[in-house]
């Protein structure tokens, strides 16, 4: 049964969640923390054993020389161990696999070294004999320091490297060694797709969360699916029929089969690019704007007296909510924080400067905010208000692949914004071209691709179905 939610005055509040609930820690940043600190290790045993090397060999000179040999190797060694598996999350987890990494990736550097060497005709310009045996001290030197440093990896992550959480909806029983376990009844989640309250409530119980387990019947496979693909995480759903199957895309694990339903659309050094480009374009946006800004919401203030700036609840990614900040655009009196009715042309609830900012999109950049804040991106899916509709339905009820355009930050504008869909949705025809060109963007992520959408809105600022 479809849920549409009432004015703000009668929406049903949010049941808080238990601290014991919301305690996981976020290990991104530890696990990152983490690579960054078996690098420095890695490249510290590199230059010891080839500068031990030498000063075994020549003594103080040939310390310089190794220490020399060893600089020369290490962009090659570097460049080799973040492609082979060394700075990995199984690395992290298992020291003796991250050190049998490093060794490859030393033995592969070496000889690419010496073969370099030899067809430039400058292997004679350091000493044969340092550089094979810093190369054997470096071999042993490396898994010595990863075992080493287990105590850091265990000090910044803690037991586990991952995040994984067990949701027992009604499914068969299954225990995961190292994993939190949670009842869906006990804490209240509910799959339901028609329930934005609900949705935000598994969303805040999945935050830091980096693989989510779903017990349940086989009747709520599907909306459980549906809510992992749109929470950013990666997402598994019990069915041991793959057991038997053999099923691609699945794993076993505590005697069960687990479907993999999910992923994250984008890796870890893709969400930084992204959050970097985010992050200079925001605040350079910001500085050059800054007087266009202040003129603005002086002449929002005089022209009725209300505040410069509209807050509304937009849903932004993993299906949580966020507070969206824009230009106000329409009278105080009749400002529509949840977005029931959609603003058509000739409407009389927007002031004259409202019409004119909205016309020229200048009242999305307050979204600027948003993006420093790191509740949006530059580039994303549009946020919509909750009460927003296609026609006489809401949006999730005209198709129900809408909740998986929150696996990413929304953005300030989009794919689908510089195609030209947006504007009022009077149709459901209207949510399938942006929805369509939304996920089209969702399964294509470069930065590339960022920037040409960003100049490409430069030619869709005004256009005529802002009002």
């Amino acid at each position: 049964m479809n849920v549409r939610l009432q004015p703000a005055k009668s929406a049903p509040r949010r049941r808080e969640i238990p601290d014991s609930l919301a305690a996981l820690p976020a290990l991104e940043r530890r696990r990152l923390q983490s690579y960054l600190a078996l690098m420095c290790g890695d490249i510290a045993m590199l230059f010891a054993a080839f500068t031990f090397a030498g000063w075994l060999y020549l003594g103080l000179a040939g310390a310089e020389t190794g220490a020399e040999l060893a600089q020369l190797l290490l962009p090659v060694f570097l460049t080799i161990a973040l492609y082979n598996g060394a700075y990995s999350l199984r690395a992290l987890q298992d020291a003796t696999y991250g050190g049998g990494r490093c060794v490859v990736a030393l033995l592969i550097s070496s000889a690419g070294v010496v073969f370099i060497a030899f067809y430039t005709k400058s292997s004679q310009e350091f000493s044969r004999v340092v550089y094979s045996f810093g190369a054997l001290a470096a071999a042993l030197f490396l898994p010595w320091c990863r075992e080493q440093m287990r105590a850091f990896v265990a000090w910044r992550c803690g037991r586990c490297v991952v995040n994984e959480l067990v949701i027992d909806d009604g499914g068969p029983d299954l225990n995961l060694p190292g994993a939190r376990h949670i009842a869906a009844a006990r804490c209240g989640l509910v799959p339901e797709l028609g329930d934005p309250i609900a949705l935000d409530r598994i969303g805040s119980i999945l935050r830091n969360v980096d693989r989510a387990v779903i017990s349940c019947p086989p009747e709520r496979r599907p909306a459980w699916a549906m809510i992992l693909k749109g929470a950013n995480i990666e997402g598994e759903v019990i069915d041991d029929s793959i057991v038997a199957l053999g099923a691609k895309g699945a794993r076993q694990a505590g005697g069960r089969g687990l479907l993999l339903v999910s992923l994250g659309p984008l890796g870890l050094r893709a969400r930084a690019v992204k959050r970097i480009f985010d992050v200079l374009v925001a605040g350079t946006a910001l500085v050059l704007l800054a007087p266009l800004l202040a003129v603005v919401a002086v002449a929002v203030v005089l022209e009725d007296g209300g505040p410069a700036l509209f807050v509304q609840r937009r849903m932004g990614r993993g299906n949580t909510f966020f507070s969206m900040y824009k230009f106000r655009s329409m009278s105080v009196a009749r400002l529509d924080h949840d977005g029931n009715r959609s603003t058509t042309r000739n409407d009389s609830r927007v002031t004259r400067v409202g019409r004119l900012i909205r016309k020229t999109s200048i009242d999305e950049l307050p979204q600027l905010l948003n993006v420093l804040l790191g509740d949006m991106s530059i580039v994303g899916p549009r946020p919509h208000a909750i009460g927003s509709q296609a026609g006489d339905k809401l949006f999730w009820e005209v198709d129900q692949r809408y909740w998986l355009r929150h696996a990413l930050k929304p953005g300030l504008t989009g794919l689908a914004q510089v195609r030209g869909f947006r504007g009022a949705t009077e149709h459901e025809s209207d949510l399938a071209s942006r929805l369509n060109a939304d996920l089209e963007y969702l399964n294509g992520w470069s930065l590339w691709r960022d920037c040409s959408i960003v100049l490409a809105t430069v030619r869709v600022l005004v256009h005529d179905q802002a009002y």
